[in-house]
């Protein structure tokens, strides 16, 4: 917290991570992981960003459909320190992605979301996780961009269903 002089309160702090090194396959939408953001924060919670540099485009894109009412860290932090950080979350929304298995490890109660990929190959090794994925019959198809050019699997999963997880 002091090396990025980040003031820590009392309220409860929800981790979204929306990269996914893959490809757009394994991301989901932006707008939906927002929607999931401004409902944390009507509910009382503060909202961190985890990422890499590269996900700092889309970090920002969500970011500023929040208001820039969230802290983003996406490539702000070296990996311990994000770690660090994540232990301090009470609850993690994440694609999947490393930062999925670095939530779970650190016994975070984590929502992990599927749609290229497929929990057989790559689940969260977590008790405190819940997997979200429509099993579409297109899914998963394991590919890096959407081969039928609709990404049905990720932009069909609401926010609504997410948001149900984390309460």
């Amino acid at each position: 917290l002091a090396d990025l002089a980040i003031a820590a309160g009392e309220q409860p702090i929800l981790g979204l991570c929306p990269g996914a090194e893959y490809g757009e396959a394994k991301r989901w939408p932006a707008r939906h992981y927002a929607e999931v953001a401004r409902h944390a924060m009507q509910q009382g919670q503060v909202v961190w960003w985890f990422g890499s540099k590269k996900d700092q485009g889309v970090t920002q894109q969500i970011n500023d459909a929040c208001d820039g009412r969230c802290l983003d860290l996406a490539g702000r932090t070296t990996l311990d320190q994000a770690i660090d950080l994540m232990s301090m979350t009470e609850n993690v929304v994440t694609n999947d992605s490393g930062l999925m298995h670095v939530a779970c490890a650190l016994g975070r109660k984590t929502v992990a979301l599927y749609g290229s990929s497929s929990p057989q190959y790559t689940p969260p090794l977590s008790d405190q996780a819940t997997i979200v994925s429509l099993g579409l019959d297109c899914s998963p198809c394991f590919q890096r961009s959407c081969p039928l050019g609709h990404l049905d699997c990720l932009n069909k999963l609401l926010p609504e269903r997410v948001i149900s997880e984390l309460a």
